[in-house]
């Protein structure tokens, strides 16, 4: 009889165990509202030591919001590629 309960109890703890693994959910959703038309950005002259990183619309509050173009400080060992940064990796010529 000691040796049921004990399977009993062993049993109840592993299927509460799984319990939460069980109701675990994710969220996923689509938005199907593409943004406006880009207005038209005038571009400044270049700046020495900087990079135009042109203006792009963000989703915020439920919204597109046009966020406007700015200059970054150039990264050296790096190249601008809009809205990130990626490093130049530079290999030497086989002799």
């Amino acid at each position: 009889m000691r040796k049921l309960l004990i399977g009993c109890f062993a049993a109840a703890a592993l299927a509460a165990a799984a319990l939460p693994a069980e109701a675990r959910t994710y969220v996923d959703f689509q938005l199907n509202v593409a943004p406006p038309v880009a207005p038209y950005e005038l571009v400044p002259a270049p700046r020495p030591g900087f990079v135009w990183a042109p203006g792009f619309y963000d989703w915020r509050y439920n919204r597109y919001v046009w966020v406007p173009g700015h200059w970054n400080r150039h990264r050296p060992g790096y190249f601008y590629v809009p809205v990130r940064w990626v490093r130049v990796i530079r290999v030497s010529p086989a002799r």
